[in-house]
Parts: C-alpha cells; sequence; structure tokens
C-alpha cells in the first residue's frame, strides 16, 4: 500500500497563480494554486525533457525534406507519386504503429514514477511483439497498394511509381516496430538525448546513402525510399549500441521472458483507443492528399499538398515535443500519487503551447511566398502552396493546444476521450465542411485546408475543456490501480461511470 497522502514538496509558498477549476473538482480547496517558483520549476522540468525531443524531431523532419528533395530532383509525377505513397503509407502503417506504440506511455511514465520497474520492462517487451505482428498484417496491405488506389480512382501512372516507392519502405516497418517502444520505454524515465544522438548519425549518413542510390546507381523513388529505410535502420542500431554500452538500462531492465505473452488485455484496451486518436488526426491530413487527386488536374494540388505536409510536419515537431514532454511529467507525477503536480503540469505546457501557436502562425503567413521554392519551380504549384500556407498558419493556432492536450489524456491514461474529441472534430466537423468547400461550392484545393481549420478549432476548444475540467485526484487513484500499487477499489467508485471516472485493471 502506497502512502495516499500528498508529498511535502507540494506545499505552496505565498506568492501564488490562481487557476479556476469547476466546484466538483476542487477537492477541499477553492482553487489551483501554483507558486511562481513551482511554475518555473514546471516549466524548466517540461524544457529540458521536451528539448531533446524537439531535436530529434528536427533531424528527423530533416530527415523527409531530404527524401522530398530527392523526389523533386527526379520530377514533378515523381514528387506527385512520392507524395501519394508517403500518404498511403501513414495512413495504412506509420500513424498505426506510433499509435499502437503510444498506448504503452501511460503505463511506462506510471510505472516509472510508481518505481515498478519491473512492469516498465515487460510493458516494452510486449509491445515490440505486438507491433512486429502488426507489421506482418500492414505490408500484406502495402504490396496491395495499386489495386485499391485504381480503385479510389486515382492516376495509374502516379500510382505505378508510388507503388515502387511503397515496396521499398516495407523494410521500415519493422524497423519502427523496435524504435516506437524503445524510445517510450526511454522517455518515460526521462532519458531523450540517445534518441537524439542516433537520429543525428543517421542523417548525417542519409544524404550521401540518398545520393548514391539515386543520382549514382539511377533507382530513382526506389532509391529514395530504400535511403530513408537505411537510415531509419541505422536509428536502431545506434540506439541500441548506445544504450548497451552506457548501461542506462540497468536500472529498470528485466531478460525478455514468455511473460510479454501474457496479460495483453490492459495493453489492448490502451493501444487500441490510442491508436485510433492519433489514426483519427493523422489521416485526415492523407486523406486530403487522396482527396487533391479527385481535383481537376491533380498533379499540381499533389505535389502542393505533399510540400505543406511536409511543412506542417515542422511546425508539428514543437507541440508534439511538448505533448510528450507534458505526458511523461503527468505520467510520472499521478504514478508517484502527486496529483497536483500533475495538473500544475498540464496547466504550464497548455499555456506554453498558446504561444507555440502564435509563433507557428506567424511564421507560415511570412513565409508564404517564399516556402515553396525550396522544393518547385513550378508556378502553379507555388500559387497553391502560397495561398495555403496563411490557412495552415491559423491551424497552428488550434493545433499546439490540442496536441498538448492530447499529451495530458495519454499521461492519465485516458485515450478513449482524446479519440472522441478527434472523431468529433475531424470528422464530424472538419470533414464536411472540407467536402462541402472543396467540391460542391468550387472553392477547390484551400477548400480543404479551410475544413482543417475548422476541425483544428472545434478539437482545441474539446480538447481545453476536458483538460481543465480533469479531476486530478480520482487520476492519481486510477494510475494506483493501473499500476498494482493499490489493489483496493477506492471508495466511491461506480464501476459504470465512463473512462474518466473507472479504475483500470492491474498491468501485471
Amino acid at each position: 500500500m502506497c502512502n495516499q497522502t500528498a508529498a511535502a514538496a507540494d506545499k505552496l509558498s505565498p506568492t501564488h497563480i490562481y487557476f479556476h477549476y469547476p466546484e466538483k473538482h476542487r477537492h477541499g480547496a477553492d482553487y489551483l494554486c501554483g507558486s511562481i517558483s513551482e511554475i518555473i520549476s514546471e516549466a524548466t522540468s517540461l524544457f529540458n525533457l521536451a528539448f531533446p525531443i524537439a531535436l530529434t524531431g528536427l533531424i528527423l523532419y530533416s530527415r523527409s525534406i531530404i527524401s522530398m528533395l530527392f523526389l523533386g530532383y527526379l520530377g514533378d509525377i515523381e514528387l506527385a507519386a512520392g507524395s501519394l505513397a508517403i500518404a498511403f503509407a501513414n495512413i495504412t502503417g506509420y500513424s498505426v504503429l506510433s499509435g499502437l506504440a503510444l498506448g504503452m506511455e501511460p503505463i511506462c511514465s506510471q510505472a516509472f514514477g510508481a518505481q515498478r520497474h519491473k512492469l516498465l520492462s515487460l510493458t516494452l517487451h510486449r509491445y515490440v511483439v505486438f507491433l512486429l505482428f502488426t507489421s506482418v498484417l500492414i505490408s500484406f496491405l502495402w504490396i496491395n497498394m495499386a489495386d485499391i488506389l485504381v480503385y479510389l480512382h486515382q492516376d495509374r501512372n502516379i500510382i505505378g511509381i508510388g507503388q515502387r516507392y511503397l515496396l521499398f519502405s516495407l523494410p521500415d516497418l519493422f524497423t519502427n516496430s523496435f524504435v516506437h517502444p524503445i524510445r517510450i520505454y526511454l522517455r518515460a524515465q526521462g532519458i531523450t538525448r540517445p534518441v537524439a544522438l542516433a537520429s543525428l548519425f543517421a542523417v548525417i549518413l542519409h544524404l550521401p546513402i540518398s545520393f548514391l542510390l539515386v543520382s549514382h546507381f539511377n533507382f530513382g523513388v526506389a532509391g529514395v525510399a530504400a535511403s530513408a529505410s537505411i537510415s531509419n535502420f541505422i536509428v536502431l542500431v545506434s540506439l541500441v549500441a548506445y544504450i548497451w554500452v552506457s548501461g542506462i538500462h540497468e536500472p529498470t531492465w528485466e531478460r525478455p521472458s514468455f511473460e510479454c505473452l501474457t496479460g495483453w488485455k490492459p495493453l489492448l484496451k490502451l493501444a487500441a483507443p490510442s491508436c485510433v486518436s492519433v489514426c483519427l488526426e493523422w489521416w485526415w491530413y492523407e486523406i486530403m492528399i487522396v482527396m487533391c487527386g479527385l481535383l481537376v488536374n491533380p498533379k499540381a494540388p499533389l505535389a502542393s499538398m505533399g510540400i505543406l505536409i511536409q511543412t506542417t510536419s515542422l511546425l508539428y515537431v514543437f507541440p508534439s515535443s511538448l505533448s510528450f514532454a507534458v505526458s511523461t511529467r503527468v505520467g510520472n507525477e499521478l504514478g508517484a500519487n502527486r496529483p497536483f503536480k500533475a495538473r500544475l503540469s498540464a496547466a504550464v505546457a497548455v499555456f506554453i503551447s498558446a504561444m507555440m501557436g502564435l509563433s507557428a502562425s506567424t511564421f507560415a503567413s511570412a513565409l508564404r511566398d517564399k516556402w515553396g521554392r525550396m522544393f518547385t519551380s513550378d508556378t502553379e504549384i507555388l500559387r497553391l502552396t502560397s495561398v495555403a500556407l496563411p490557412i495552415l498558419g491559423l491551424c497552428e493556432l488550434g493545433n499546439c493546444p490540442q496536441t498538448v492536450g492530447c499529451g495530458v489524456l495519454r499521461g492519465s491514461a485516458r485515450p478513449s476521450t482524446a479519440a472522441n474529441v478527434n472523431l468529433g472534430a475531424f470528422y464530424l466537423v472538419g470533414m464536411p465542411v472540407a467536402i462541402g468547400l472543396a467540391f460542391y461550392l468550387g472553392v477547390g484545393f484551400s477548400g480543404l485546408w479551410l475544413g482543417l481549420l475548422a476541425a483544428q478549432v472545434c478539437c482545441a476548444g474539446l480538447m481545453l475543456y476536458v483538460v481543465g475540467s480533469t479531476d486530478w485526484g480520482l487520476q492519481a487513484k486510477r494510475a494506483h490501480m493501473l499500476t498494482c500499487i493499490d489493489l483496493r477499489q477506492p471508495d466511491g467508485f461506480d464501476c459504470n461511470k465512463g473512462e474518466e471516472e473507472q479504475p483500470l485493471i492491474c498491468s501485471a
């Protein structure tokens, strides 16, 4: 049995900033209080976690930019085909693996906060097995990409080149089945530098490998895909080597055993909604690429959409890094039974995310006439990119807070709530707006981005409401149930309540 009282560190100093919360969530205090020193300390902790993650994201982004530049070098049709293939890969593969892997984040972060090191290692082993099995299923889908896209009325010439790209990306699925769980396993412990160093080493080699395969051996789009797969494999090998030589895994490491093939029920309960939450948002961007193929003269819209997706991927690095950081902080503090600290971390992260949104919007609008020239000189592609960039910037005003809100929900093991918010915002609001504007009102390419803007505004509002009305004391009790620190059901629990109020079953 863990001590259920708050830690001494949660005591307040005389100067406070107040955040109002609804009556039913006050737990004996009228307001959420945080001293200036506590807020600065929390912001520093978030920064120390988020900075290496952001650096890793920028490094990996530079790798994708290199791939896009080589596709553009090969020609506009190769750029369009590569964009379509990458969209298909993201929709059916990368988003699925990433989303499923995030299901282990609340278990690992809360287990580390609760000092349950065996559970941390066991979760890593379970998820590697789970993702490898999933990758086998996804590979069959990738092999049949051409038939699927022909059914969706995509251009056959573009499909043929895109299929070649996808076939040479198949090894990447199995590499990611190891990379994603290892990254989360380390991040839950506050260890982020090894991933950044491994990614940097791989990107340094990515450019010469791409040049060798694409320009020297003339492998075309197959060379671009193969170089990306090789680069990611280098990340995996470098990361494992660094971990093993440095010994940073030793405090929490357990040898793999047959136990990792059992106890999957809690895993699936978190992995499935985590996957849905990630995919619902990720798929939206890729579905926009598919819808571009249905517009008149789709080559320019497809190429422009590929450029814009790369742009929003760059801007997404920063709120996603903060999202991962706050997820770890919230999970660690809930696992350690410090609900006040978890609540303070969420509040500080949401405030920082609002500042990020303003910065991203300014960046996108300021470079509207220059950004596309990095990728192509085609006049029509540049025009479409210039028109959509300010809309993309406005989307970031909502995207940054909602991304960080998702991180808070992950850390508190509430993936179903995040999935419901994304479903309502993106598909019940954003999708009808996008289709109506693009195809029925004749707005065309820009209409797709206006639909995204409607979705992001709705999603941000819903996410902020959910985070702001969280009962943090109850979430700390749920964390104890998840990590089996306290096997008793807390007083007042109703098994008929929803995810927000329901305890999780034991994970080990």
